[in-house]
């Protein structure tokens, strides 16, 4: 059993300044199980008591290489070296890591820099407005956008039932504090539904400004896009002068060189990056169709004191290189693919219903005899005993996100050895968990 005995005392005091004792309510655990780090490397971190963990959070995805890569820390080093960071005037950096961005993009023909995903979407969503005249939006049930009071709506869930009917899901505020009339503006509507979005689209297209859409559910297990799927979206934006929005926060440059649009081969009209780009260091990018862009500055604002921050963008420089000339996402891939298997064989052996969901790259396991494909399904998947079994792992020094909504991320810095004894670790805590019931 691991013990926290140095993180209980700094929750207690951290409690004292920071609500709940963290600095972002999802790292909050509870006051006896918040865990405060030490260091990372590689796929490992430590925590502040010494305990050691394979890592498959990875920040919630952006240690894509590993933590710690040297690559990217001796890039970081070097522009600090360069003197300063941030001049309220522009780098010569910022173009290189552009071209590098537009060169990997698919669709990409211009791109501004931010500081995270949140911003990415909020500046974005801005632009696809003013873009087309339009103030509504569409988005899908269990996608995540950040936390800019514009995309924080879910669905309404009591008892684990959506409260709404699939053909007209309401739209629900995730926070209080959130101004009623920006509910207004959202439609919302079930992922994976071609005739549900085109009949929505036909009767409002007038109103809507941009679709924006996940191209994998990244917040509720990696859910993939069913067959023609993201192909409707592309033939209705076209059809009624809607402008595509694919947030790529967590598929960009992990799925593929080109991220989901290459892996899909729909292309967006606006799109944007976080996470793995910067290999954990600060960055974030919206861009696309330079007649889209092109607007900002002219009568459309973006800026920020810290977009286009020199450690982000040496790190975002160095990150791209090695996505786009080494081997790294095939060595992830292949390591998802290996963990995968190993899942599927316990799994049966043990005779529980479960599905594997996701890509390599990004992916868990839910348990239900039903194989799911928009967010209803998640719902009716056995939420209690994954957060047992992954509460077990966590405790053997494997450490998977508990809650189902958050997909397993692998890293080119994961190892055969890793998924071994991942699996060992997998093993031995279903045969506590189901032996108790």
């Amino acid at each position: 059993m691991l013990t926290l005995t140095k993180s209980n005392t700094l929750f207690e005091t951290a409690a004292k300044v920071m609500p709940l004792g963290v600095t972002s309510n999802f790292r909050y655990w509870g006051p006896k199980t918040t865990r405060y780090l030490r260091r990372g490397k590689g796929s490992h971190i430590w925590d502040v008591d010494g305990n050691q963990y394979i890592d498959y959070r990875l920040g919630f995805g952006p240690a894509i290489l590993g933590h710690a890569d040297e690559r990217v820390d001796s890039a970081v080093i070097n522009a600090i070296r360069d003197g300063g960071s941030v001049f309220a005037m522009s780098l010569p950096l910022e173009q290189q890591v552009a071209d590098k961005i537009v060169t990997m993009s698919p669709s990409v023909e211009m791109v501004r820099f931010t500081n995270s995903g949140t911003e990415a979407t909020m500046h974005a969503l801005r632009l696809a407005r003013a873009y087309t005249g339009r103030e509504k939006f569409i988005m899908f049930e269990g996608q995540y956008h950040g936390t800019h009071d514009h995309v924080l709506f879910t669905p309404m869930v009591r008892n684990d039932w959506i409260t709404s009917n699939r053909r007209s899901p309401v739209a629900s505020p995730v926070s209080s504090g959130i101004p009623e009339a920006l509910q207004r503006l959202v439609i919302m509507l079930p992922f994976n539904d071609p005739e549900t979005l085109v009949r929505v689209v036909k009767q409002s297209w007038h109103e809507v400004a941009t679709i924006i859409v996940e191209p994998i559910l990244g917040s509720c297990g990696g859910l993939m896009p069913l067959p023609g799927w993201l192909e409707t979206i592309r033939q209705v934006c076209d059809e009624y002068g809607i402008v595509m929005l694919m947030d790529e926060v967590k598929t960009g440059f992990r799925l593929a060189r080109g991220g989901a649009q290459e892996l899909f081969g729909v292309q967006a009209d606006l799109t944007t990056y976080a996470k793995a780009i910067g290999n954990g260091y600060p960055i974030a990018v919206f861009g696309g169709k330079r007649e889209i862009m092109q607007q900002i500055g002219q009568g459309v604002i973006h800026g920020g004191t810290y977009c286009g921050h020199r450690v982000g963008l040496a790190a975002a420089s160095a990150t791209l290189d090695i996505l786009k000339n080494t081997d790294a996402l095939d060595i992830i891939a292949e390591r998802g693919f290996e963990l995968r298997a190993a899942i599927t064989e316990i799994l049966e052996r043990v005779g529980i219903p479960f599905v594997i969901v996701g890509h390599p790259s990004l992916f868990t396991f839910w348990f239900t005899d039903r194989q799911p494909k928009e967010f209803r399904d998640w719902l009716s998947a056995d939420h209690a005993l994954y957060e047992k079994v992954t509460e077990a792992m966590i405790q053997r020094g494997v450490l998977p996100e508990p809650d189902m909504r958050e997909p397993w991320f692998m890293s080119a810095a994961h190892s055969p050895e890793d998924i071994a004894e991942t699996v060992s670790v997998l093993e031995d805590s279903l045969r506590e968990v189901l032996g108790k019931r």
